[in-house]
Order: structure tokens, then sequence, then C-alpha cells
């Protein structure tokens, strides 16, 4: 096998972060730190072998991502939107009034400008009001409230 120059590594750290941007997660960014880190091993010190060189890469890589893990499990994002992309689960403990009754299990409400389909274990009629206790997918699961 042949030996690598040092800035072959430094050039796949740049390629690496190149596709972080193209990509979510961050686990690009974190080869590419090992990858810069192993090419300045290897400019430090040009004796080593390939082996060894792609050995420090994998370590590096895995160590990196796995750390970056447990700090982001330990320090969750925190955010003001957290039902942004299920809009469904921000209606769960809500009421609101049927449009279309339930029947056979299926009936519609009509939550700000859109209907949705719900599904009740009671038949109720059309006006009557529901609680909504859970989503699943697009269609709410609903009680009926006296």
């Amino acid at each position: 096998m042949t030996e690598f120059a040092f800035w072959y590594w430094w050039v796949a750290g740049v390629v690496f972060l190149g596709v972080e941007m193209l990509s979510p997660g961050f686990f690009f960014l974190w080869m590419g730190f090992s990858a810069f880190v192993t090419g300045l091993l290897y400019f430090l010190m040009p004796f080593m072998s390939t082996e060894v060189q792609l050995l420090i890469f994998a370590v590096l890589s895995i160590v990196s991502v796995l750390l970056w893990r447990k700090y982001m499990n330990r320090h969750p994002h925190e955010t003001d939107q957290p039902y942004l992309n299920r809009r469904g689960a921000q209606y769960v403990g809500q009421t609101f009034t049927l449009i279309e009754p339930i029947e056979h299990g299926r009936g519609k409400i009509k939550v700000a400008d859109s209907p949705w389909r719900v599904e009740g274990e009671e038949d109720c009629p059309a006006g009557s009001t529901v609680k909504i206790i859970a989503v699943d997918g697009t269609i709410f699961k609903v009680i009926r409230v006296n």
C-alpha cells in the first residue's frame, strides 16, 4: 500500500466538512475533524504507516461521534416551537366541536380553518364536544365531553 502524504488527510477533512454542509446531524463534521488530526499527526510523525493512519482516523471518528451524541443526549437543544413538525400534537388535550358525526368510529372536527378526521369509541352526533387524547398520523383520537 502506498504511503499517504499528510495533506491527503487535510483534503479529506475539507471534503467531509463540505459533505457536512449538505447533510444534517454533525456526523461528517467529526470525521472531518478526525481527518485533520490524523493529517497533523502524520505531519509530525512521517514514519507512520498507512495502517496506523487509518486506525487513528477510524478510532478518532468513532470516539468523537460517540462523545458528541453523549453530549447531545445530556444537553438537548431546547426550542420555542416543540411541535413545529408535529402540528397535530399541539392540539392534544383541547376540545372541539364535531362538524361530522362519529359513526362507526370515524368523524370530523374543524381545527382553525381545516377539517381533521377523528376516531372515537362511541358514536356522537354532529355538534358534540370532543376532547383530543392522542394523535395517530393525521387522525385525532377523541373522547366525548359531556
